[in-house]
């Protein structure tokens, strides 16, 4: 099984896979908040993004990951970033996650808009798992996962190192297939608030 780099596309974003033309962009999107960027595993902020991005190029082009630029329609603007990762089809799991964007983006649409499309795309392509991960110190994250509908599984201890080097703590969320129906009905009554 394979999650093809599929264009995703509803009234609020675009997902547009990775790809030389979106570059730039991306990077425009990622090299602010350096602030943010401290707690995560790796980082594109700076120096860091040319090996960030290829890197991604390389995995998706291995079938490994799917990475998205998003694009808010309201005004066509990359605003950031998130994909499908680290697939093991044997066992129909995929993580969805490297998701970070422009502090404009934030606290709005885009970022539910943004996994009701990979969500569906995921379970469409006949995942059973969809994994969602974050550090055991970023409570926003954790917040905003929650609201997803996503089941908290537990902490793995001393899990990563982040590119700072500080070991760090993960806390594992999920949404199944049986559990999809449901998530979808929630985002879906979220996203009709925004009109």
């Amino acid at each position: 099984m394979k999650i093809a780099p599929l264009v995703l596309e509803n009234r609020w974003v675009r997902l547009e896979p990775f790809a030389p033309a979106l570059r730039e962009d991306v990077r425009a999107a990622l090299d602010v908040d350096e602030a943010a960027w401290s707690i995560m595993v790796s980082t594109a902020y700076g120096e860091n993004f040319d090996p960030w991005w290829d890197g991604f190029v390389e995995r998706m082009a291995a079938g490994r990951d799917t990475p998205y630029a998003v694009r808010r329609l309201s005004d066509g603007r990359i605003v950031g970033t998130s994909s499908l990762h680290d697939l093991f089809p044997q066992h129909r799991r995929v993580e969805l996650g490297s998701t970070f964007y422009h502090p404009v983006a934030r606290a709005g649409v885009v970022n539910p808009a943004s996994k009701r499309l990979l969500l569906q795309h995921a379970f469409d392509s006949g995942i059973i798992r969809v994994e969602i991960i974050t550090d055991g110190i970023n409570a926003r994250s954790q917040a905003a996962i929650a609201k997803l509908g996503a089941v908290r599984e537990g902490v793995l201890r001393r899990h990563k190192i982040t590119h700072t080097g500080r070991v760090r703590d993960t806390v594992m969320f999920s949404i199944t297939d049986q559990d999809w129906p449901t998530v979808r009905t929630r985002l879906d009554e979220r996203l009709a608030a925004f009109g």
